[in-house]
């Protein structure tokens, strides 16, 4: 599937659900790992404001890319943020959605002219 990059320079993104590890299968506890790298995979919450609107989104960062001094309800950034539709047929249900995916979360700023 197609993956969409996310710009964020005007955004305002709060960190709103501290990094905790993506679990892939809720009854045996595994731990997701990156395709590729085999690294352990996190997930944070964020509300992300942009022109007056706001969402709140679960974004999937690798485990290396958590930065310290993150704080619940500060700024933070998401460096090369993806947003990526996915669909999946489960128990006979079609579910769809999309998944967000950065680089990194680490501790940001508000942007200029923000709540000016």
């Amino acid at each position: 599937m197609r993956t969409i990059r996310v710009e964020t320079s005007s955004a305002t993104i709060l960190l709103t659900e501290a990094p905790e590890p993506k679990i892939r299968d809720r009854q045996t506890g595994e731990i997701a790992k990156d395709a590729h790298s085999g690294e352990a995979l996190m997930r944070v919450g964020v509300v992300y404001i942009e022109e007056g609107e706001s969402s709140l989104l679960h974004v999937t960062v690798p485990e290396s890319g958590v930065s310290e001094g993150l704080s619940l309800g500060a700024p933070v950034s998401l460096p090369g943020l993806v947003a990526r539709p996915w669909e999946s047929v489960f128990n006979g249900q079609q579910r769809h959605g999309i998944a967000f995916r950065a680089a990194a979360v680490a501790p940001g700023a508000v942007p200029a002219g923000v709540g000016a």
